[in-house]
């Protein structure tokens, strides 16, 4: 049966792709998790992976899997030497700005479901990074081309890569000083074991791989040794790599993939030489379909509703709201001047709400939930809550996040609709709009060496006329001018002839435009 659904969704999703994704700018990933819902036991009950997986087990396995393949895939589309040359603004979001989302998510979960505060920050830090799966739809595809400035998009692709990786010191912040008795030993630990260890160390092995990996390659390519295919696909053999090397070692994986991508591409050969491939996008998309259709699937929506005072439906949907509001734009907002890659208030604007939710929130829940089993920790409120939260937090920033970019469309066709309507009704027989029709009265009475009569302006000509079928249209009325007693209008035309009056004619409605319309 999953076969079955997931060669279905894709086929069915691939025939309407251009539609959903360029004409109605919807993402996906929300495409991908409502179909899961709909097929998931909450649905028609067609698929139920908790049935035949240990669902915390492999979403821990997939969602690192995917994670990793996505942040080395934005350390290789990054520019030449980009960490160097952008690394204040990098500092600057990784810093504060990755600090206050952490923080103010925790304060809100903290106020909304009345949990203590350590373990309000152990939920949010799972929360706190912004994906990098649902930050690659935004920087790609037609509204971004055309809307999204280059550097706005390099640095939400920098942010979003380096930040997954560096969830793990919050999370395990938190998680020590829950777990240990006192503050001073939960801080000795962490600093030595997360933040030197597993941050600063990580770093290091990613680089060396990078490195590695780009010179061996250089040379292999000059040899003649590799093929066309496998120089494609050596992203995705480094990956794997560098996941399997990290972890074995017990450091950061998901951050040394990030700096092994972006050293692989330090100068800028291997981007420059892959950048016409698709190969990977196309695994992307097969890895995003498959893990937002599964997380459809596992999703616990019944506990939306809530078995205990404090989870509810509608303190998960305020929570939520608050959250995606507050999380990340009023900060970014504040340090725009701060932060050179961020140039305008509007680009601010848009880094600062796209801060998606994601694949990486999913990853840090399971990896709190396996800590969360220590029997020191078997007391804690927080086991109840964690995905629940999360979970609701990962949907609700999938749908508006999907959802923002058609609304961007539909407000900003509001006012042209509306100016067009009041043009059109505004609009008499006696008095043309002249921005609807592209002539004024004075040029319609004076083109093709005819003078009309002001009153003439009652003709009705298409907006597309041009000045050759306006002068066919004035010489049609000169063809019917009468004569009159009163004296001539002197003016040098080649009507100019005494005892003449214009017969002004009732509006013609059409005129041919011939072949040279606009």
């Amino acid at each position: 049966m999953v076969p079955l659904l997931l060669g279905l969704f894709a086929v069915c999703f691939g025939l309407v792709s251009m539609v959903v994704k360029e004409w109605l700018f919807l993402s996906d990933t929300l495409v991908a998790l409502l179909f899961g819902a709909t097929v998931g036991p909450a649905g028609i009950g067609a698929v139920d992976p908790a049935s035949w997986i240990d669902v915390p087990s492999f979403t821990l396995e997939l969602t690192r899997l995917i994670i990793a393949i996505q942040v080395m895939a934005a350390g290789i589309t990054l520019p030449k030497k980009y960490l160097t040359k952008e690394l204040t603004s990098l500092l600057m979001l990784l810093g504060p700005v990755m600090a206050w989302m952490w923080l103010t998510s925790a304060v809100i979960i903290m106020l909304v479901f009345r949990l203590s505060f350590i373990e309000s920050l152990l939920i949010a830090s799972c929360v706190a990074p912004t994906d990098p799966v649902l930050a690659n739809s935004i920087v790609r595809g037609k509204f971004a081309e055309a809307k999204v400035p280059q550097h706005v998009r390099n640095i939400i692709s920098a942010e979003s890569g380096a930040n997954d990786g560096l969830g793990y010191p919050y999370l395990y912040l938190a998680l020590y000083l829950l777990k240990y008795a006192t503050a001073k030993e939960a801080l000795t630990r962490w600093f030595v074991a997360v933040v030197l260890w597993e941050v600063l160390m990580s770093m290091v092995f990613g680089a060396a791989i990078g490195w590695a990996a780009r010179k061996l390659l250089q040379f292999a390519r000059k040899q003649g040794w590799i093929d066309h295919d496998s120089f494609l696909s050596f992203a995705i053999s480094l990956t794997l790599l560098t996941l399997g090397l990290v972890s074995l070692v017990g450091s950061d994986d998901i951050l040394a993939c990030f700096v092994a991508g972006n050293t692989l591409t330090w100068d800028d050969w291997f981007r420059e030489e892959t950048k016409e491939a698709h190969f990977q996008d196309v695994l992307d998309t097969l890895f995003n379909f498959t893990f937002f259709i599964y997380l459809g699937t596992i999703i616990p929506w019944n506990e939306f509703t809530g078995g205990m005072d404090t989870l509810t439906t509608g303190r998960l949907v305020v929570s939520a709201v608050l959250i995606l509001l507050f999380r990340r734009l009023p900060m970014v907002l504040a340090v725009t001047k701060l932060t050179p890659a961020i140039e305008t208030f509007r680009e601010s604007l848009f880094a600062g709400w796209f801060g998606p939710i994601g694949v990486g929130a999913v990853f840090y829940a399971m990896v709190a939930y396996n800590e969360l089993q220590d029997t020191m920790l078997a007391d804690l409120r927080a086991k109840e809550f964690l995905l629940p939260i999360v979970y609701s937090l990962v949907t609700a920033s999938v749908i508006v996040h999907g959802i923002t970019i058609p609304l961007y469309h539909i407000v900003s066709a509001v006012p042209n609709a509306t100016f067009a309507v009041s043009e059109y009704l505004s609009r008499t027989p006696s008095q043309p709009s002249p921005r609807l029709f592209g002539f004024s009265p004075r040029s319609l009475t004076e083109i093709g060496g005819l003078r009309l009569p002001a009153n003439a302006s009652g003709l009705s000509l298409p907006r597309h006329a041009t000045a050759i079928t306006v002068r066919q249209h004035a010489r049609h009325l000169a063809d019917d001018i009468v004569p009159s007693s009163c004296p001539p209008d002197p003016v040098h035309t080649p009507l100019q002839a005494s005892g003449l009056q214009h017969k002004v004619l009732p509006s013609y409605g059409s005129v041919d435009t011939g072949n040279d319309g606009i």
